[in-house]
């Protein structure tokens, strides 16, 4: 997976998605998700990185089978609460 960390001020927003996804474009009905470079792509990361990464982060963008599978799978995303967008799942976490 390919993880990048954002940081605006102190808020961290972690971007995660899958590495065979990266540049492309999903639509369904009025969504659009662009799994742009630039906002994902930093380092590859394993399960266990981008679950410590996650939890540290104030906010949190996953896209693809395996990164939105492995948050569910460390309880970090409820499965009912993920968005899917032409079949990709999609989940966001915010920490107040």
């Amino acid at each position: 997976m390919y993880l990048k960390k954002h940081t605006h001020g102190r808020i961290v927003l972690v971007a995660v998605c899958d590495e065979g996804i990266v540049g492309r474009r999903f639509t369904e009905g009025k969504l659009t998700l662009h799994v742009d470079a630039k906002f994902y792509v930093d380092e590859v990361v394993d399960e266990r990185r981008m679950v410590e990464e996650i939890r540290n982060a104030d906010i949190s963008n996953l896209v693809g089978e395996r990164a939105v599978g492995c948050a569910i799978e460390a309880g970090e995303v409820v499965a009912s609460n993920v968005l899917y967008i032409d079949g990709v799942p999609h989940a966001q976490i915010l920490r107040l």
